[in-house]
């Protein structure tokens, strides 16, 4: 396992939430020491075009340092799904998040969509076919859904809870790469006051078990929400924890 991570996405870029002053502290002081950190370059316009229109792009472009976050966010999350493809799962540890990111739009602290741009980069390079996309935000990922809606390689699945996650993993067809878009906002001391630290474990070993036996074990995560910064770390810790009990 291996974190994605430049020190840029510590920089306050805009007033949302998910941009606030030490948003990631916790998260690479808990993972720094146990897991090796790569560091990733932008996305280049072409991958981002590959799900958003030019004219989201050049929208986004116009504020040249929310433009460079962004863009490096999305590299970010190309870095860990290209990791991931090599037999080397990985955590993109990134903000801005991405999965409220439609083609023409967004919303919800997101500008461009790291998972989608990911996982359509390495489509494009024929790495792989079909991808299994994961959601366990407290949020549904519109923007995800949107993009991917009508193809039939790539599944959508937003999680509505643990024994949900559970069942729906037990019929899931097979797929050659698993993402994961990681929020969380579920924690019983962020917004969605649903899951524990523990919780984020069992995720993980449950994902974990399914891309081993679906994929090889090729899986790499994203972040998405998750706002009360002095548990994000933990809660990080715990979903990688379980991924890698394998």
């Amino acid at each position: 396992m291996q974190v994605v991570f430049h020190e840029r996405c510590r920089e306050v870029y805009t007033s949302d939430p998910a941009a606030a002053p030490g948003r990631l502290d916790s998260a690479v002081s808990e993972l720094r020491s146990l897991y090796a950190f790569v560091e990733p370059a932008p996305a280049s316009e072409e991958d981002i075009l590959l799900v958003h229109s030019r004219r989201h792009l050049d929208r986004i472009k116009k504020n040249r340092l929310l433009y460079e976050i962004a863009a490096l966010a999305a590299g970010g999350a190309i870095q860990a799904a290209d990791l991931a493809v090599n037999g080397d799962p990985a955590f993109a540890l990134i903000r801005p998040p991405g999965h409220h990111a439609s083609r023409e739009s967004c919303w919800g602290f997101c500008w461009f969509n790291n998972i989608a741009i990911a996982v359509e980069k390495i489509r494009h390079q024929a790495k792989i076919e079909r991808v299994l996309i994961i959601d366990i935000d407290l949020h549904f990922g519109d923007g995800t859904s949107n993009i991917f809606a009508g193809n039939p390689q790539v599944d959508y699945y937003h999680m509505d809870g643990i024994n949900d996650l559970a069942r729906y993993l037990q019929k899931a067809a097979s797929c050659d790469l698993v993402a994961v878009s990681a929020g969380f906002d579920r924690h019983v001391d962020d917004w969605g006051g649903m899951l524990t630290t523990e919780d984020y474990t069992t995720i993980g070993e449950l994902i974990g078990d399914y891309a081993h036996r679906s994929c090889g074990g090729r899986v790499f995560a994203v972040l998405e929400g998750g706002y009360n910064h002095a548990v994000l770390g933990k809660n990080v810790l715990a979903l990688l924890a379980g991924l890698k009990q394998r």
